[in-house]
């Protein structure tokens, strides 16, 4: 079988709608073509909308950080001398290193002259393969402050491809990270297709031509959607001019909605209770299928 193809919908920034688009195509979607990767693990929020259930769930290790094994420790201080993160405390009698602040250097471990300290390598997150009413979905969460999350946005693409392969699905539908940081990178390499979400403000468009040049730097073809248009319709006009210039497809513009931002508040789709949204978001997929070459 054919590797799966993969549409990822990004963003420059956060708000801009992109999981509302992602949560909408899922919908229009049969449960069957496509697998469902919510690769925000910063602020994963897609199963606000699915509610999946659980089938797999598995820790994600980042680096390693030292550690003390006080039976051996001589209370020295040399780990706090060498230290060039400020990463060793002494707090009550004892040196502690901060997990948050250790860069993993292995510095302090080379200089104890006890052997006191190890490099553990921490669990900064959980991946999920869960089960949705609109198919199969692959997840994760990553600890407040952790790093790593570019690795782990791999790591959850990764089982996405090995869940479609066995499941004889073609089409991986990615709910990205927003930005433009490694997050996004992870997310958007190897992608058939990405749709960048943004809106008619000042900063909306600069932060989608921010986007298409990391889309451009990777050659991941790019197609534009414009979220809630008529908030500044001269803006959105520019957006329009801009896409038609640089030959981008512009695949929909989607109206500001009091129906959407109800259906949101009862974590809903909006193609699940506005008639209006669904004709839309249809189009925009019909155009989605087209660019990809899926039926």
């Amino acid at each position: 079988m054919k590797r799966a193809k993969e549409l990822v919908i990004i963003s420059g920034k956060g708000g801009t709608g992109k999981t509302t688009l992602s949560g909408s195509l899922v919908r229009l979607l049969g449960k069957n073509e496509k697998v469902i990767c919510d690769s925000d693990v910063d602020a994963a929020d897609m199963f606000l909308l699915f509610e999946p259930e659980t089938e797999r769930e598995e820790d994600f290790r980042g680096k390693s950080i030292a550690v003390i094994n006080y039976d051996k420790c001589v209370d020295c201080g040399i780990c706090q001398k060498v230290c060039r993160f400020d990463a060793v405390a002494l707090e009550d009698g004892k040196y502690q290193i901060n997990p948050y602040s250790c860069d993993g250097c292995t510095y302090c471990m080379l200089a104890c002259p006890a052997k006191a300290i190890s490099m553990e390598q921490q669990v900064v997150g959980k991946w999920f393969i869960s089960n949705t009413d609109s198919g199969s979905m692959v997840h994760a969460r990553l600890k407040p402050g952790a790093e790593n999350s570019g690795n782990l946005v791999t790591m959850v693409k990764h089982q996405s491809h090995l869940l479609a392969e066995e499941n004889g699905i073609s089409l991986i539908l990615i709910d990205g990270p927003p930005g433009i940081g490694c997050p996004v990178t992870s997310a958007i390499s190897g992608a058939n297709l990405a749709v960048i979400v943004t809106e008619p403000t000042f900063s909306g468009i600069h932060d989608l031509e921010r986007v298409l040049g990391v889309t451009g730097h990777f050659q991941v073809s790019s197609a534009i959607v414009i979220n809630k248009y008529d908030m500044n319709e001269k803006n959105s006009r520019d957006i329009e001019r801009f896409a038609k210039e640089k030959d981008i497809p512009l695949l929909g513009k989607i109206p500001l909605s009091t129906c959407v931002m109800d259906a949101i508040t009862r974590n809903k789709t909006p193609v699940d209770s506005c008639p209006d949204i669904k004709s839309i978001m249809e189009d925009i997929l019909g155009k989605i299928k087209k660019l990809m070459d899926i039926q």
